[in-house]
């Protein structure tokens, strides 16, 4: 008889039934499992990357039963193990990250954000990162993107450009375009959200690239920026982000969306007059990041 609680691998997760004789609190079971420390198990869960009986469950005490089916993307499990053994292991040198620059000018740089950093405000941060990495302690973020959210950012060299910058942002003088995979099939070849958040006007315009049964692949332009504003409109839709752990789908009837560790959103294009040359024009392009490309070819889309 097989071991009901050995491993078994599909589509890229690592899924394990529940013994008898298992730990019962979710917590504890993955530790074990994956034989990891209780706190990385716990960082696990906190990131919203554990799936009890195909749901997504973010409580670390959560309580298991035998039988149950504990669900983690295989690239999760992977890093959480390389961070253990990291912890375990004496110190080496700490690797710098880089992140690439697509366009520069004597008073901004445009750079290719990568997912798991935040825009600024952290020692980590992409603004940390590059004013060590380009040599320059006064840069400052223009704008934002979320965490897990990848693509242009746009980055002032001095605080007057800074200051210049903000006022073209809060013109219509901007155009930023994203991509995104979306949760089942968007029904919509055009479809404009006007919705506001938070009490303040909100547009988004959705236009649909591809689109299958269990995903699509959207282009969506915006008119104004509020905080989440993508991800809260195409999840009003019923069109939520693929891999979003906040307002994405909390349950998971097809087993590849538990593969997905991070919201497919990217920031594609920025374009904008030179907030410092009347006659300039800032216009820079993303490319779609590699585990981006490999989400649309897990649901049968992309480049054909």
């Amino acid at each position: 008889m097989a071991n009901r609680s050995a491993p078994r691998h599909a589509a890229g997760i690592t899924e394990l039934a529940v013994g008898k004789n298992d730990p019962k609190v979710l917590q504890d079971f993955l530790a074990l499992k994956f034989r990891l420390s209780r706190r990385t198990a716990k960082a696990m869960v906190d990131g919203r990357n554990v799936w009890v009986n195909r749901k997504c469950v973010w409580i670390a005490r959560y309580a298991l039963k035998t039988g149950d089916t504990v669900a983690v993307p295989g690239s999760v499990v992977k890093g959480a193990q390389a961070q253990s053994r990291t912890a375990a292991a004496p110190a080496e040198p700490v690797r710098k990250r880089h992140v690439r620059v697509l366009w520069a000018n004597d008073n901004y740089l445009v750079c290719d954000k990568p997912a798991g950093l935040v825009a600024c405000g952290d020692p980590k941060s992409v603004e940390a990162i590059l004013r060590e990495q380009e040599g320059i302690p006064t840069l400052e973020a223009v704008h934002r993107l979320d965490r897990d959210t990848t693509g242009c950012l746009m980055f002032a060299k001095h605080h007057a450009a800074k200051e210049a910058a903000i006022e073209v942002f809060k013109t219509r003088q901007v155009d930023k375009i994203y991509h995104a995979i979306a949760a089942g099939e968007f029904k919509f070849a055009h479809l404009k959200i006007d919705a506001p958040l938070d009490g303040q006007p909100a547009v988004s315009h959705v236009t649909r690239e591809q689109a299958g049964v269990d995903a699509s692949f959207l282009r969506i332009k915006i008119d104004t920026g509020r905080t989440n504003q993508i991800r809260r409109h195409l999840s009003s839709v019923r069109s939520p982000i693929v891999g979003d752990k906040v307002f994405g789908l909390k349950s998971a009837r097809d087993a590849r969306l538990m593969e997905v560790p991070r919201q497919m959103l990217h920031a594609s294009t920025l374009a904008l007059p030179d907030p410092l040359d009347p006659k300039g024009a800032i216009k820079v392009h993303a490319p779609l990041p590699a585990d981006f490309r490999s989400t649309l070819k897990l649901f049968g889309m992309g480049k054909k």
